[in-house]
Protein backbone atom coordinates (compact mmCIF):
# COMPACT_ATOMS: atom_id res chain seq x y z
CA UNK A 1 0.00 0.00 0.00
CA UNK A 2 1.22 3.58 -0.54
CA UNK A 3 1.97 5.96 1.96
CA UNK A 4 -1.04 8.72 2.93
CA UNK A 5 -2.54 10.86 5.57
CA UNK A 6 -4.08 7.72 8.41
CA UNK A 7 -2.22 4.80 6.91
CA UNK A 8 -1.31 3.26 10.57
CA UNK A 9 -5.03 4.30 11.50
CA UNK A 10 -7.09 1.88 13.06
CA UNK A 11 -9.19 0.67 10.38
CA UNK A 12 -12.59 0.45 12.41
CA UNK A 13 -14.14 3.81 13.03
CA UNK A 14 -16.65 4.55 15.28
CA UNK A 15 -19.70 6.20 13.94
CA UNK A 16 -21.63 8.14 15.97
CA UNK A 17 -24.75 8.43 13.56
CA UNK A 18 -26.97 5.24 14.86
CA UNK A 19 -25.87 5.51 18.73
CA UNK A 20 -28.06 3.31 21.21
CA UNK A 21 -31.32 5.11 22.68
CA UNK A 22 -33.82 4.27 25.66
CA UNK A 23 -37.49 3.59 24.15
CA UNK A 24 -38.14 7.23 25.35
CA UNK A 25 -35.53 8.97 23.04
CA UNK A 26 -32.80 9.37 25.42
CA UNK A 27 -28.81 8.32 24.57
CA UNK A 28 -28.28 5.23 26.23
CA UNK A 29 -25.53 6.66 28.05
CA UNK A 30 -24.15 3.67 30.18
CA UNK A 31 -23.97 1.69 27.08
CA UNK A 32 -22.30 4.03 24.95
CA UNK A 33 -19.40 4.80 27.24
CA UNK A 34 -19.21 0.73 27.52
CA UNK A 35 -19.08 0.54 23.97
CA UNK A 36 -16.52 3.71 23.58
CA UNK A 37 -14.30 1.67 26.49
CA UNK A 38 -14.10 -1.52 24.20
CA UNK A 39 -13.37 0.23 21.28
CA UNK A 40 -10.11 2.22 22.73
CA UNK A 41 -9.01 -0.99 24.45
CA UNK A 42 -9.14 -2.63 21.45
CA UNK A 43 -6.68 0.08 19.26
CA UNK A 44 -9.36 2.05 17.85
CA UNK A 45 -8.81 6.11 17.98
CA UNK A 46 -11.54 7.68 15.42
CA UNK A 47 -14.72 8.68 16.66
CA UNK A 48 -17.38 10.51 14.10
CA UNK A 49 -20.07 12.56 14.90
CA UNK A 50 -21.48 15.68 13.19
CA UNK A 51 -23.46 19.11 14.19
CA UNK A 52 -26.89 17.53 12.70
CA UNK A 53 -26.73 14.16 14.18
CA UNK A 54 -29.56 13.74 16.40
CA UNK A 55 -29.78 17.33 16.79
CA UNK A 56 -26.68 17.38 18.57
CA UNK A 57 -26.91 14.23 20.98
CA UNK A 58 -24.76 12.69 19.26
CA UNK A 59 -21.71 15.18 19.83
CA UNK A 60 -23.01 15.63 23.56
CA UNK A 61 -22.75 12.03 24.05
CA UNK A 62 -19.32 11.65 22.58
CA UNK A 63 -18.73 14.10 25.11
CA UNK A 64 -19.82 12.31 27.55
CA UNK A 65 -18.81 8.95 26.68
CA UNK A 66 -15.22 9.63 25.39
CA UNK A 67 -13.89 13.60 26.39
CA UNK A 68 -14.53 13.63 29.40
CA UNK A 69 -13.35 10.19 30.20
CA UNK A 70 -10.03 9.87 28.59
CA UNK A 71 -7.10 12.42 27.83
CA UNK A 72 -6.85 13.86 24.40
CA UNK A 73 -3.83 12.09 23.03
CA UNK A 74 -7.02 8.49 23.47
CA UNK A 75 -8.87 9.20 20.62
CA UNK A 76 -9.32 11.51 17.47
CA UNK A 77 -12.29 12.96 16.75
CA UNK A 78 -14.25 14.35 13.21
CA UNK A 79 -17.24 16.21 13.09
CA UNK A 80 -18.96 18.36 10.40
CA UNK A 81 -20.56 21.57 9.36
CA UNK A 82 -23.58 21.13 7.40
CA UNK A 83 -24.29 24.53 4.89
CA UNK A 84 -28.19 22.86 4.30
CA UNK A 85 -29.52 21.90 7.30
CA UNK A 86 -30.16 23.41 10.87
CA UNK A 87 -28.27 26.92 9.63
CA UNK A 88 -30.40 29.73 7.30
CA UNK A 89 -27.17 32.01 6.85
CA UNK A 90 -23.48 32.45 6.38
CA UNK A 91 -23.15 33.40 10.09
CA UNK A 92 -25.56 30.36 11.40
CA UNK A 93 -23.35 28.01 9.44
CA UNK A 94 -20.65 29.06 10.96
CA UNK A 95 -21.61 28.54 14.28
CA UNK A 96 -21.94 24.93 14.37
CA UNK A 97 -17.81 25.08 14.19
CA UNK A 98 -18.12 26.91 17.73
CA UNK A 99 -21.25 25.01 18.55
CA UNK A 100 -19.80 21.38 17.83
CA UNK A 101 -16.45 22.55 20.03
CA UNK A 102 -18.81 22.81 22.96
CA UNK A 103 -21.06 19.69 22.44
CA UNK A 104 -17.77 17.68 22.15
CA UNK A 105 -15.31 19.18 24.66
CA UNK A 106 -12.65 18.20 22.30
CA UNK A 107 -10.93 21.56 22.32
CA UNK A 108 -9.59 20.99 18.70
CA UNK A 109 -10.71 18.83 15.81
CA UNK A 110 -8.37 15.90 13.98
CA UNK A 111 -10.79 15.81 11.46
CA UNK A 112 -13.54 18.52 10.13
CA UNK A 113 -15.61 17.86 7.19
CA UNK A 114 -17.83 19.73 4.98
CA UNK A 115 -21.07 18.00 5.31
CA UNK A 116 -22.84 15.65 2.53
CA UNK A 117 -21.84 18.00 -0.61
CA UNK A 118 -24.20 17.59 -3.50
CA UNK A 119 -25.31 19.04 -6.80
CA UNK A 120 -28.31 20.56 -5.34
CA UNK A 121 -26.33 21.91 -2.36
CA UNK A 122 -22.60 22.36 -3.21
CA UNK A 123 -22.45 25.88 -4.07
CA UNK A 124 -24.09 27.23 0.01
CA UNK A 125 -20.77 26.43 0.76
CA UNK A 126 -18.78 28.74 -1.80
CA UNK A 127 -21.90 31.42 -0.72
CA UNK A 128 -21.30 30.70 2.92
CA UNK A 129 -17.11 31.18 2.49
CA UNK A 130 -16.83 28.04 4.63
CA UNK A 131 -13.69 26.77 2.76
CA UNK A 132 -12.17 29.61 3.87
CA UNK A 133 -13.70 29.48 6.89
CA UNK A 134 -12.66 26.22 7.73
CA UNK A 135 -8.78 26.85 6.71
CA UNK A 136 -8.51 29.88 8.79
CA UNK A 137 -9.54 27.27 11.61
CA UNK A 138 -6.51 24.95 10.31
CA UNK A 139 -4.68 27.38 10.45
CA UNK A 140 -5.68 28.65 14.03
CA UNK A 141 -4.90 25.10 15.28
CA UNK A 142 -8.33 24.04 15.82
CA UNK A 143 -8.71 21.72 12.88
CA UNK A 144 -5.87 19.40 11.76
CA UNK A 145 -6.94 18.18 9.04
CA UNK A 146 -10.22 19.34 6.90
CA UNK A 147 -11.87 17.52 3.98
CA UNK A 148 -15.88 17.39 2.69
CA UNK A 149 -18.10 14.46 2.96
CA UNK A 150 -19.57 13.52 -0.60
CA UNK A 151 -22.95 12.35 -2.03
CA UNK A 152 -22.95 12.71 -5.64
CA UNK A 153 -21.47 11.94 -9.24
CA UNK A 154 -17.50 11.83 -9.93
CA UNK A 155 -17.77 14.79 -12.68
CA UNK A 156 -18.60 17.29 -9.23
CA UNK A 157 -15.81 15.06 -7.29
CA UNK A 158 -13.38 16.14 -9.55
CA UNK A 159 -14.42 19.50 -10.21
CA UNK A 160 -14.31 20.34 -6.15
CA UNK A 161 -10.98 18.83 -5.79
CA UNK A 162 -9.44 20.44 -8.35
CA UNK A 163 -11.09 23.96 -7.14
CA UNK A 164 -9.85 23.20 -3.63
CA UNK A 165 -6.31 21.33 -3.65
CA UNK A 166 -5.71 22.18 -0.05
CA UNK A 167 -8.26 19.63 0.90
CA UNK A 168 -6.81 16.85 3.56
CA UNK A 169 -9.30 13.98 2.90
CA UNK A 170 -12.60 12.82 1.81
CA UNK A 171 -15.74 10.80 3.12
CA UNK A 172 -16.96 8.58 0.36
CA UNK A 173 -19.50 6.27 0.57
CA UNK A 174 -18.00 3.02 -0.12
CA UNK A 175 -19.55 -0.79 0.10
CA UNK A 176 -19.61 -3.86 -2.08
CA UNK A 177 -23.05 -2.95 -2.81
CA UNK A 178 -22.24 0.57 -4.75
CA UNK A 179 -19.07 -0.25 -6.04
CA UNK A 180 -20.18 -0.31 -9.55
CA UNK A 181 -23.78 1.29 -8.82
CA UNK A 182 -24.06 4.49 -11.26
CA UNK A 183 -25.83 6.08 -8.74
CA UNK A 184 -23.35 6.42 -5.92
CA UNK A 185 -20.39 5.61 -8.44
CA UNK A 186 -18.15 4.13 -5.11
CA UNK A 187 -15.29 2.77 -7.55
CA UNK A 188 -15.28 5.88 -9.47
CA UNK A 189 -15.14 8.57 -6.72
CA UNK A 190 -12.24 6.27 -4.97
CA UNK A 191 -10.01 6.36 -7.43
CA UNK A 192 -10.60 10.10 -8.25
CA UNK A 193 -9.19 10.75 -4.96
CA UNK A 194 -6.98 8.32 -5.05
CA UNK A 195 -5.35 10.18 -8.36
CA UNK A 196 -6.07 13.37 -6.53
CA UNK A 197 -3.89 12.17 -3.24
CA UNK A 198 -6.70 12.58 -1.12
CA UNK A 199 -7.39 9.75 1.34
CA UNK A 200 -10.84 8.79 2.13
CA UNK A 201 -12.63 7.90 5.52
CA UNK A 202 -15.73 5.09 4.25
CA UNK A 203 -19.11 5.50 5.54
CA UNK A 204 -22.11 3.44 4.76
CA UNK A 205 -19.76 0.34 4.13
CA UNK A 206 -22.97 -1.89 5.49
CA UNK A 207 -25.05 0.30 3.69
CA UNK A 208 -27.75 1.76 6.38
CA UNK A 209 -27.44 -2.17 7.63
CA UNK A 210 -29.02 -3.51 4.54
CA UNK A 211 -25.57 -5.29 4.41
CA UNK A 212 -25.68 -6.80 8.05
CA UNK A 213 -28.48 -8.69 6.91
CA UNK A 214 -28.66 -8.84 3.17
CA UNK A 215 -31.18 -10.96 0.83
CA UNK A 216 -31.27 -14.62 1.10
CA UNK A 217 -29.03 -14.93 -1.95
CA UNK A 218 -26.42 -12.93 -0.63
CA UNK A 219 -26.39 -14.73 2.98
CA UNK A 220 -25.86 -18.08 1.03
CA UNK A 221 -22.76 -17.09 -0.95
CA UNK A 222 -21.57 -15.37 1.94
CA UNK A 223 -22.28 -18.69 4.15
CA UNK A 224 -21.01 -21.11 1.79
CA UNK A 225 -17.47 -19.38 2.10
CA UNK A 226 -17.25 -18.71 6.56
CA UNK A 227 -20.39 -19.84 8.26
CA UNK A 228 -19.51 -18.37 11.67
CA UNK A 229 -18.81 -15.20 10.41
CA UNK A 230 -21.44 -12.08 10.32
CA UNK A 231 -22.45 -10.69 7.16
CA UNK A 232 -21.47 -6.87 8.43
CA UNK A 233 -17.97 -8.53 8.50
CA UNK A 234 -17.68 -8.98 5.50
CA UNK A 235 -19.46 -5.47 3.82
CA UNK A 236 -16.39 -4.01 7.09
CA UNK A 237 -13.24 -5.96 5.46
CA UNK A 238 -14.27 -5.52 1.83
CA UNK A 239 -13.79 -1.78 2.34
CA UNK A 240 -10.93 -2.18 4.75
CA UNK A 241 -9.10 -4.02 2.39
CA UNK A 242 -8.60 -1.32 0.32
CA UNK A 243 -5.25 1.07 -0.28
CA UNK A 244 -5.97 4.54 0.94
CA UNK A 245 -7.95 4.27 3.42
CA UNK A 246 -7.68 6.17 6.26
CA UNK A 247 -10.68 4.11 8.50
CA UNK A 248 -14.39 2.72 7.95
CA UNK A 249 -17.06 3.81 10.04
CA UNK A 250 -19.28 1.80 11.19
CA UNK A 251 -22.30 3.14 13.17
CA UNK A 252 -22.98 0.35 15.64
CA UNK A 253 -26.20 0.86 17.88
CA UNK A 254 -25.33 -1.47 20.24
CA UNK A 255 -22.93 -3.84 22.58
CA UNK A 256 -23.40 -6.67 20.30
CA UNK A 257 -22.39 -4.90 17.23
CA UNK A 258 -19.06 -3.49 18.49
CA UNK A 259 -17.93 -7.33 19.94
CA UNK A 260 -18.87 -8.12 16.74
CA UNK A 261 -16.84 -5.63 14.72
CA UNK A 262 -13.74 -5.65 16.99
CA UNK A 263 -13.61 -9.67 16.62
CA UNK A 264 -12.27 -8.96 13.33
CA UNK A 265 -10.86 -5.66 13.15
CA UNK A 266 -8.74 -6.13 16.38
CA UNK A 267 -6.14 -8.03 14.03
CA UNK A 268 -7.75 -7.42 10.77
CA UNK A 269 -6.54 -9.30 7.76
CA UNK A 270 -7.86 -8.67 4.21
CA UNK A 271 -10.19 -10.51 1.69
CA UNK A 272 -8.02 -13.31 0.74
CA UNK A 273 -8.80 -14.34 -3.14
CA UNK A 274 -11.40 -17.21 -2.02
CA UNK A 275 -13.32 -14.34 -0.05
CA UNK A 276 -12.92 -11.46 -3.06
CA UNK A 277 -14.40 -14.27 -4.88
CA UNK A 278 -17.19 -14.50 -3.24
CA UNK A 279 -18.04 -10.82 -2.92
CA UNK A 280 -17.96 -10.67 -6.82
CA UNK A 281 -21.19 -13.39 -6.64
CA UNK A 282 -22.70 -11.29 -3.93
CA UNK A 283 -22.77 -7.84 -6.27
CA UNK A 284 -24.25 -10.09 -8.80
CA UNK A 285 -26.78 -11.56 -6.53
CA UNK A 286 -27.50 -7.67 -5.22
CA UNK A 287 -28.08 -6.75 -8.91
CA UNK A 288 -30.24 -8.68 -9.89
CA UNK A 289 -32.63 -8.12 -6.74
CA UNK A 290 -35.65 -5.04 -6.51
CA UNK A 291 -35.32 -3.85 -2.95
CA UNK A 292 -35.26 -0.28 -2.43
CA UNK A 293 -31.94 0.84 -1.23
CA UNK A 294 -32.49 2.74 1.05
CA UNK A 295 -29.71 3.28 4.14
CA UNK A 296 -32.39 5.25 6.42
CA UNK A 297 -30.24 8.15 7.09
CA UNK A 298 -33.29 10.35 7.29
CA UNK A 299 -32.27 13.50 5.52
CA UNK A 300 -35.33 13.31 3.32
CA UNK A 301 -37.90 13.73 6.46
CA UNK A 302 -36.10 16.95 7.13
CA UNK A 303 -38.03 19.26 5.20
CA UNK A 304 -40.89 17.35 4.38
CA UNK A 305 -44.22 19.26 4.99
CA UNK A 306 -46.21 16.03 5.33
CA UNK A 307 -44.20 14.86 8.06
CA UNK A 308 -44.30 11.34 5.92
CA UNK A 309 -41.65 8.60 7.56
CA UNK A 310 -40.28 7.55 4.03
CA UNK A 311 -37.69 5.56 5.11
CA UNK A 312 -39.81 3.23 7.33
CA UNK A 313 -42.28 2.94 4.69
CA UNK A 314 -39.64 1.68 2.46
CA UNK A 315 -38.19 -0.76 5.09
CA UNK A 316 -42.08 -2.23 5.19
CA UNK A 317 -41.76 -2.28 1.49
CA UNK A 318 -38.98 -4.22 1.39
CA UNK A 319 -40.09 -6.84 3.56
CA UNK A 320 -43.01 -7.18 2.14
CA UNK A 321 -41.25 -8.12 -1.48
CA UNK A 322 -39.12 -10.67 0.59
CA UNK A 323 -41.41 -12.08 2.40
CA UNK A 324 -45.36 -11.57 1.12
CA UNK A 325 -47.29 -11.57 4.53
CA UNK A 326 -51.12 -12.50 4.11
CA UNK A 327 -52.40 -8.78 4.89
CA UNK A 328 -49.39 -7.38 1.69
CA UNK A 329 -47.89 -5.39 4.72
CA UNK A 330 -50.93 -3.45 5.82
CA UNK A 331 -50.41 -3.68 9.48
CA UNK A 332 -47.34 -3.15 9.59
CA UNK A 333 -47.10 0.17 7.83
CA UNK A 334 -50.65 1.40 10.10
CA UNK A 335 -47.42 0.75 12.95
CA UNK A 336 -44.96 2.79 10.60
CA UNK A 337 -47.10 5.41 9.49
CA UNK A 338 -49.42 6.20 12.87
CA UNK A 339 -49.62 9.90 14.00
CA UNK A 340 -47.65 10.36 10.68
CA UNK A 341 -47.82 11.07 6.51
CA UNK A 342 -48.94 8.29 4.42
CA UNK A 343 -47.02 7.51 0.81
CA UNK A 344 -50.48 8.93 -0.69
CA UNK A 345 -50.35 12.59 1.19
CA UNK A 346 -47.16 13.05 -0.55
CA UNK A 347 -47.56 16.36 -2.70
CA UNK A 348 -44.81 15.56 -4.62
CA UNK A 349 -42.54 18.46 -3.73
CA UNK A 350 -39.46 16.90 -4.56
CA UNK A 351 -37.31 18.15 -1.13
CA UNK A 352 -36.69 15.00 -0.56
CA UNK A 353 -35.35 13.81 -3.59
CA UNK A 354 -32.72 16.53 -3.38
CA UNK A 355 -31.59 15.69 -0.12
CA UNK A 356 -31.14 12.39 -0.65
CA UNK A 357 -27.71 11.09 -0.42
CA UNK A 358 -28.76 7.63 -2.62
CA UNK A 359 -30.12 9.68 -5.10
CA UNK A 360 -33.57 7.32 -4.86
CA UNK A 361 -36.53 8.56 -7.07
CA UNK A 362 -38.52 8.98 -3.89
CA UNK A 363 -41.89 10.52 -5.61
CA UNK A 364 -42.46 7.28 -7.64
CA UNK A 365 -41.39 4.75 -4.88
CA UNK A 366 -43.51 6.30 -2.64
CA UNK A 367 -46.32 5.68 -5.25
CA UNK A 368 -45.71 1.91 -4.78
CA UNK A 369 -45.98 1.70 -1.73
CA UNK A 370 -50.19 3.17 -1.35
CA UNK A 371 -51.70 -0.20 -1.84
CA UNK A 372 -50.26 -1.22 1.17
CA UNK A 373 -52.44 2.02 2.84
Amino acid sequence: MSDYLGKDTFKLGFGLMRLPKYPDGRMDIPQICEMADRFIAAGGTYFDTAYVYDNGESEKAFKVAVADRYPREAYTVCTKLCAWMQCHDENSAKQQFYTSLERTGAGYFDYYLLHALQRNNYKKYDDYHLWEFVQEQKEKGLIRHWGFSFHADPALLQELLEAHPEVDFVQLQINYADWENPDVASRRCWEICKAHGKPVTVMEPVKGGSLANPIPAVQQVLRDVHPDMSFASWAIRYVASMDNIITVLSGMSNLEQMDDNLSYMRAFQPLNTREQDAILAAQRALNADSSIPCTACHYCTEGCPMSIPIPEIFAVKNRVNSFKPEDGGKQEYAIATQSRGTASQCIQCGQCEGACPQHLPIIHLLETCVDME
